[in-house]
């Protein structure tokens, strides 16, 4: 191996955005620090294509999870992507125009260096529209931004759910019913693209199940439950973290799903399943929940994903 491939970039949010005792990033990166990489750390933002290649204006960090200032930056530097040996995609969507672009730029690395997850993967796999492909293992839904064809199947399902299509984070989630006025489903719409509305389920109250797909298997599981009154589990809305396994029914579709993950390339995803039901959210841009997978089981996921990578 040579010397210049024990670097590890990594394409995320602001550095002061990570989350020291929740975030999978981080878990993400002690693990490569403890096999002796290179941290180098950037947004889009920062990065230029130029003379054929791909360029970060990077900071070189290391990480301490034991400190309330959990990274020092060494140095910044502006490093040829193709140096790397791997390439985190960790950055939050929304999946905008932005995104895009960042990774028609990844593409353009040679294939010496590996992305995780892979760029044209990303591109192709909108998060909820990929789910169509498994339409039954979720409950009733459609895609649209059509007021009268939404309007029509609230009419027939009574309670539903819409949720912005590039959306993510359990942010903008819209509960409507028989009282939920037209007005404010039409101005709600206005702020949106096109949305997913789905049938509510009631049992979201008692939980989900975010599920963690790692190289084609399934690897584990935590159960996200809401704070009172709300039909919001994730992590970052107040949802609660609680240990779990899952049905022989749960896990079979989990095991279509990380079938076809891994056929398209995607070598971690999240997905999240409401009583045998998939809710739509297949999470291949940047899955969340492995921190709280160690805290409740004292399994690291992180090793595995490295183990993974570094056998290839």
């Amino acid at each position: 191996m040579k010397k210049h491939n024990k670097i590890l970039a990594i394409q995320g949010d602001p550095l002061s955005s990570i989350n020291r005792k929740t975030d999978t990033t981080l878990l993400l990166a002690l693990e490569a620090q403890r096999r002796k990489y290179k941290i180098y750390y950037y947004e889009t933002k920062n990065v230029t294509f130029k003379n054929k290649k791909v360029y970060a204006s990077c900071r070189e960090v290391e990480f301490n999870e034991r400190k309330k200032n959990f990274y020092s930056i060494k140095r910044t530097k502006k490093l040829d992507l193709s140096q790397a040996r791997f390439v985190l995609m960790r950055q939050n969507p929304p999946f905008n125009m932005d995104y895009v672009t960042t990774t028609f730029l990844l593409e353009k690395i040679p294939n010496r260096t590996r992305i995780i997850n892979d760029p044209i993967a990303v591109r192709n796999m909108p998060e909820k529209l990929y789910s169509m492909e498994f339409l039954k293992f979720m409950p009733p839904t459609i895609f649209s931004n059509n007021m009268d064809e939404i309007k029509k199947f609230q009419n027939k399902y009574k309670k539903v759910v819409i949720k912005p299509t590039h959306g993510y984070g359990g942010k903008n989630i819209f509960f409507v019913n028989e009282t939920t006025s037209k007005n404010k489903i039409i101005k709600y719409l206005k702020k949106q693209e096109h949305v997913m509305v789905q049938k509510f389920l009631p049992q979201i109250r008692r939980g989900d199940k975010r599920i963690f797909i790692i190289d084609g298997k399934v690897k584990g599981a935590i159960k996200r439950i809401p704070k009172k009154n709300s039909i919001v589990s994730n992590l970052g809305q107040g949802g609660k973290a609680v240990k779990t396994v899952l049905t022989k029914s749960e896990f079979l579709i989990a095991k279509k799903i990380a079938s076809n993950l891994k056929k398209r390339k995607i070598l971690f995803a999240g997905i999240d399943l409401i009583s045998n039901y998939l809710t739509g959210d297949i999470n291949v841009t940047s899955p969340t929940g492995l921190k709280n997978f160690k805290d409740l089981t004292g399994i690291d996921l992180a090793i595995d994903i490295w183990d993974c990578l570094e056998k290839k």
